[in-house]
């Protein structure tokens, strides 16, 4: 690759449903990569946007032909907010991972939308999008994808570890990157707090007051998307995960304690003794699950400053937009 600088904006919506993260990076490259985080912004979803994105998983192909546009429209909206509330004048291009709505490597498909000639024509700058099609295309799971982005700026820490909606990780093994999804993470813990009006469980603090279950604990972790290290979507939650938790008639604090131990012994399980584990996403802001991960296991877990943490995926698919 030759040397340069590129100024990019990298977009990433969460399965978790939080919101549009945007970030303004600065890049460079001699020998190796660099990159400067100079503005960041998360656009909250409305409750409107919140049922049309969560209603796609189930609305015909008429409905959801029409939300990829509409979509990417509204995402070039907020690229031009974006850019006109830091005063921004000089981009190479946007990188927009869009929404997530089907994600089936086995079966050969993964459908993230925001039209990208909608959202280019919206906001009048170069976009490259649709980053997951390819790898799958290539018999390739399409998820995760960080791990180039983990390996070349990120490189110091043993593991990479993102809880969003689902966990995954990314670690050098036998000279090679590889990653892959954990378990699923707070698209669980989110729709259970939704239920009471809660984007999200702050800190964890109901979940420490439940109880661990040990047969959901047991069920959970014996759910068949864990005999091998696939890509984790939106499917398996509705088919296997929320009909599992349900069945058991818990309250809503036993269910956070519960499903919280099994996402920190699932993590725990993956981690070398004594390496560095690098945790970003909305679950690093989670205490009781960090603190139930640092309790299975020996490694250094590291949380970085804020910014990293809300922004490391956007940072990331900026840079997939470069390479």
């Amino acid at each position: 690759m030759r040397k340069g600088t590129w100024n990019v904006i990298g977009i990433m919506s969460g399965t978790s449903l939080d919101g549009v993260d945007l970030a303004y990076i600065k890049f460079d490259f001699d020998k190796i990569f660099s990159y400067k985080i100079i503005k960041t912004d998360t656009i909250p979803y409305t409750n409107d946007w919140k049922k049309k994105l969560n209603d796609a998983f189930t609305a015909s192909a008429l409905e959801i032909t029409y939300l990829n546009v509409t979509y990417g429209k509204y995402l070039g909206k907020l690229v031009n907010d974006f850019i006109s509330k830091n005063n921004i004048n000089n981009i190479d291009f946007v990188a927009s991972h869009g929404h997530t709505i089907f994600h089936n490597p086995t079966k050969g498909f993964t459908l993230q939308i925001g039209d990208g000639a909608t959202l280019a024509q919206t906001c009048k700058q170069k976009v490259v999008c649709d980053f997951r099609s390819q790898d799958i295309a290539m018999g390739g799971q399409g998820a995760p994808l960080v791990p180039i982005g983990d390996k070349l700026l990120f490189s110091t820490y043993d593991y990479c570890i993102n809880i969003g909606g689902f966990a995954n990780i990314s670690s050098d093994k036998d000279s090679e990157r590889q990653a892959f999804d954990i378990c699923p993470a707070n698209i669980v813990l989110n729709h259970y707090t939704r239920k009471i009006g809660l984007e999200y469980d702050d800190k964890g603090q109901m979940a420490e007051t439940g109880v661990l279950n040990l047969k959901l604990l047991t069920a959970l972790n014996s759910i068949p998307i864990y005999q091998n290290k696939l890509s984790m979507g939106n499917e398996i939650i509705v088919s296997d995960f929320i009909p599992l938790i349900d069945s058991f008639k818990l309250s809503l604090e036993d269910i956070l304690h519960t499903h919280t131990e099994h996402i920190a012994l699932k993590i725990a399980k993956e981690l070398r003794p004594n390496s560095t584990a690098y945790i970003t996403g909305g679950g690093a802001f989670n205490d009781f699950l960090i603190k139930r991960i640092k309790a299975h296991t020996t490694s250094n877990i590291i949380i970085p400053e804020s910014t990293l943490i809300n922004y490391k995926e956007a940072l990331i698919f900026g840079f997939l937009g470069l390479l």
